[in-house]
């Protein structure tokens, strides 16, 4: 959303505001974080502990890289000229 288009529904975007950006980074920490650990474990204990730990390394990984792409790359981080 940009400030012309916050302005004009009267929203602020606060820090507790739940809009669809927040929920879909609380599903992608959810789902790389607790899927992959879940499917790790799941996998460890049918005795593929070695793919096991692919898969946590390639999920948690690609969370990463996901939240670094959609959300902290496009910012504009620099200081005051």
């Amino acid at each position: 959303m940009t400030d012309d288009t916050r302005s004009e529904h009267g929203s602020d975007g606060g820090l507790f505001e739940l809009t669809r950006d927040k929920l879909l980074l609380a599903a992608l920490l959810f789902v790389g974080i607790a899927g992959s650990g879940v499917a790790r474990r799941l996998l460890g204990e049918l005795g593929y502990d070695g793919l096991g730990a692919i898969v946590f390394i390639l999920g948690y990984g690609g969370m990463i890289l996901t939240i670094w792409y959609a959300w902290i790359r496009p910012m504009d981080i620099t200081g005051p000229n």
